[in-house]
């Protein structure tokens, strides 16, 4: 996976957690995110404008590190 943003993605199914690791080292899991939703961020072209624009203000987060 090349970014410039996103280092790596993790989701859990389970608890419905995107957890995302920035290239900058910062880890963030976001809540509630369907399943389908990170489908798509694993198919877009740009996961950083994914984020950005389908992540980031819709669903709830914490800072893991």
């Amino acid at each position: 996976m090349q970014s410039s943003v996103v280092a790596a993605m993790e989701y859990n199914d389970e608890a419905q957690i995107l957890r995302i690791t920035y290239t900058s080292g910062a880890v963030y899991d976001y809540r509630n995110v369907p399943l389908d939703v990170f489908e798509e961020m694993k198919d877009a072209d740009s996961k950083g404008s994914f984020l950005n624009y389908k992540i980031k203000g819709k669903y709830r987060y914490k800072r893991v590190k």
